[in-house]
């Protein structure tokens, strides 16, 4: 047996780590979190401290056993877990297990996973930080209690099934969500009229083109035709040219924050997959530990990308430099995310893990790179008949720099490009006018947050930290109170004025707007839930209030605050509104009145009900009972009009006959649905079940006849036993359980006595999905 023991958190760090040290070190993994607060009550004695009641969970005991086996077989226990406030935690943990002293303990961190990292911190183990496990016992702690006291309240007083949970983190990410819904709904959009021209220009016989605008926008039509009839046959005449030197600065290298961000814009990467990455890639040893706010890069960092600029692109492109952490609540000291070699450019491993490695180099390398020079002109030209002028930009690039390498990309593209080299030009010099164009254009609604832009919202309010901003994102879609979703976008009109040898023409065109992909979405539920949280805990849900939280864990970081006095400041007043609220706070359901009711004259309102959002008409008490609806998918309680809520009880709607039997279209709580002959066929995405007619729907009877008439390979009723065709091939069904054919059996030759044969001898199964567990007290036996 090893002398030494080192843990870490998963079995790949440990792979990689064990490739570094000798026989004398054993490498195992604790699989994460080896305890966590108890889930049976609130876990938290409030009483006593608040202090934590910890438990180890069912699914580690096999792995807390073996460590405790491994433990007391070695001579010395290491622990090598992340080196933020979880990892800390995680060793902590392990130490109270295993019967290790925390200030004893052999606790070692490094940043990176290479030879020289892990030796060297082998050489300087430290005990356990408690100041950081305590900064961490304090936000689980306050986290429990806040879940743990509000959840059932919204259970109580928000009218639906009772799945609803708030978090302090989670609730105010989605008021953000909510808050920027609510200001697009309220926005509209107005119209000015912006002018561009296009000049050409004689140089020595030959003809270049010159485009210029106006810096002013145009308040209306009638304003820019003023503008055209003024030009039509003026004199256009250079005023002044400026020439000025300009410079691109690289970017710095990743923080956690700014990963998530660029890695959403040119990878299409969501802020979870690309921390799963990134993950795999620090525990493979090719990055830096991927959860930190600094930008600051080791010297070995800088000389090491220095080397390797000089050698792949020219020493002129190397320029050393150290960046500055501006984030307010930048916590731990650790490097930013970079290449744990710099002269290492590609790696193996799945495509995904290459292109953010590839990602993660590029902006590293790039960070140590020359700026990017250039030449800005600026050309003024005046109009003869009026006070406006015009002004044309150029861009030269003399100097390359770091741009040979990375681009940073933005959340919102700029509506103009930078135009490129200008033809030569001279104060004084007159231009010939080819067409002047005025054109409609349309204020721009704020635009809904995706996961990147979300991320950097919440670090610029100071809300959460590295590790919490994928699960909390991850969290509200889980809860149904965000959803990720692309918006098709919608026609709009503009107009076009064009002045062009001598005339002026008006036309119309036509343009797509308010098209949006993976953008996040509040739902009604999570509108609702919302209000009343900032109704009646404003404090929770204020940005302010949660950024101070997250200061005052940083203070329990550094050892300058006792957590148990910060949870006991904040749960005494948290604990009186939570009482208020029980006591007096009306039950909430986003209900709005949109109007009448024609046809009965009842009142039309929408609500959340106990499955979601739905359209009343009537009231519970009227004499006759409320009609109820489902409102569609794309539709919300805070913008439907009443002419689509009473669409939506057209539905169940008849669609005529087919073989002698009604068909109707209508939506379930599963979906739209087509039945007919008491079958019930799923409508598809591409059809409208409000707009599908007899024939649509007789297709798709058709085609479910036909799936079925494949499906079914063979029936024995008298036991209700059916040999079927599944997506993983064929399988048998008995009752409501469903087991597996082996694969040197016929599907299409088995018998019945074949069929009871698998059945019995099938073991039970623990594993989850595809097929269900079989009994040990099997009805489905020859001697039924």
């Amino acid at each position: 047996m090893a002398q030494n023991l080192l843990i870490v958190e998963s079995p790949a760090k440990a792979k990689t780590i064990e490739k570094f040290l000798g026989k004398e070190f054993k490498v195992a993994s604790s699989f994460g979190h080896i305890r966590d607060l108890a889930k049976e009550g609130m876990g938290v004695d409030i009483k006593n401290g608040y202090e934590p009641t910890y438990e180890i969970p069912e699914e580690k005991m096999d792995t807390v056993k073996q460590l405790k086996k491994l433990a007391k077989s070695a001579e010395e226990v290491w622990l090598a877990t992340d080196e933020d406030r979880e990892g800390e935690a995680i060793s902590w943990h392990l130490c109270e297990v295993l019967g290790l002293d925390p200030i004893k303990a052999k606790r070692i961190v490094f940043h990176e996973i290479t030879k020289q990292a892990i030796e060297e911190a082998v050489k300087n183990p430290r005990g356990i930080d408690l100041n950081l496990v305590n900064a961490q016992q304090a936000r689980r702690v306050l986290d429990r209690l806040v879940g743990f006291e509000l959840s059932p309240i919204l259970w109580r007083k928000i009218s639906m099934r009772q799945n609803l949970s708030a978090g302090r983190v989670q609730s105010v990410a989605v008021r953000l969500i909510v808050e920027r819904e609510r200001e697009i709904n309220a926005f509209r959009p107005e119209s000015t009229f912006r002018i561009s021209a296009l000049f050409n220009v004689h140089d020595d016989g030959k003809i270049s083109k010159l485009k210029a605008e106006s810096p002013k926008k145009l308040a209306d039509e009638t304003a820019a035709m003023r503008f055209l009839q003024e030009a039509n046959g003026a004199r256009f005449t250079i005023t002044d040219i400026q020439t000025k030197p300009a410079k691109k600065y690289p970017p710095a290298p990743f923080t956690t924050s700014t990963l998530q961000q660029e890695a959403s814009r040119k990878l299409s990467f969501s802020v979870l997959k690309t921390m799963t990455l990134a993950q795999r890639l620090y525990e493979s040893g090719y990055i830096t530990y991927m959860r930190t706010d600094s930008v600051n890069l080791s010297q070995f960092a800088i000389d090491a990308a220095a080397a390797e600029i000089t050698k792949s692109f020219g020493g002129e492109y190397s320029e050393p430099r150290q960046y500055k952490t501006k984030s307010r609540s930048a916590q731990e000291a650790h490097e930013a995310i970079r290449p744990t070699f710099f002269n290492k450019r590609e790696i193996e491993g799945e495509r995904d893990e290459q292109r953010l490695y590839e990602l993660i180099w590029k902006r590293a390398v790039a960070s140590q790179m020359a700026e990017a020079r250039m030449e800005k002109t600026t050309v003024k030209i005046d109009i003869s008949t009026n006070h406006e002028e015009l002004v044309a930009e150029g861009e030269v690039l003399l100097f390359d720099g770091f741009l040979k390498l990375y681009m940073e990309s933005q959340d919102e593209e700029p509506d103009e490009e930078h135009s490129g080299m200008l033809p030569p030009l001279k104060t004084g010099q007159s231009l010939a006018l080819e067409e002047m164009v005025a054109r409609e254009k349309f204020s721009k609604a704020p635009p809904r947050y995706n996961e990147a832009s979300l991320v950097k919202k919440m670090e610029e309010l100071g809300i959460g930290r590295p590790s919490t901003y994928a699960p909390t994102i991850t969290t509200i879609q889980k809860r149904g109170y965000v959803e990720k979703r692309d918006k098709e976008g919608k026609e709009r009109q503009f107009k076009v004025l064009t002045l062009k040898s001598g005339a002026i023409t008006a036309t119309t065109e036509t343009e797509i707007t308010g098209a949006e992909k993976a953008k996040l979405f509040p739902t009604d539920v999570g509108a609702v839930v919302n209000d009343f949280l900032a109704a009646n805990f404003s404090d929770v849900m204020d940005y302010n209030f949660t950024a101070r939280i997250e200061e005052e864990f940083d203070e329990i970081a550094a050892g300058k605050m006792k957590w148990a006095e910060m949870i006991d400041d904040f749960y005494k007043p948290f604990h009186k509104d939570v009482e208020q609220t029980i006591n007096t706070a009306e039950r909430a359901s986003g209900e709005r009145e949109l109007g009448t009711d024609p046809e009965s004259g009842k009142v039309v309102l929408v609500r959340i009900g106990k499955y979601g959002p739905m359209a009343q008409i009537g009231k519970p008490d009227d004499e006759e009972k409320p009609r109820y609806a489902r409102l569609r998918a794309n539709q919300s309680i805070e913008t439907i009009t009443l002419e689509e809520a009473l669409q939506l009880f057209k539905l169940p709607r008849n669609l005529g006959e087919y073989e002698g039997k009604e068909v109707v279209a209508s939506i379930g709580r599963f979906g739209p649905y087509i039945r007919h002959d008491g079958k019930f066929i799923s409508v598809p995405k591409e059809y409208d079940v409000y707009e599908i007619g007899l024939d649509e729907a007789v297709t798709l009877i058709e085609n479910k006849r036909k799936f079925e008439a494949e499906k079914n390979i063979r029936n024995f009723p008298e036991k209700d036993i059916h040999i079927l065709k599944g997506r993983f091939g064929p399988y048998i069904k008995a009752g409501d359980k469903n087991y597996r054919i082996p694969k040197d059996k016929d599907a299409y030759a088995l018998t019945l006595e074949d069929c009871l044969q698998i059945i019995e001898t099938t073991p039970e199964s623990k594993k989850r999905g595809g097929f269900k567990k079989t009994s040990k007290k099997n009805k489905w036996n020859t001697k039924n």
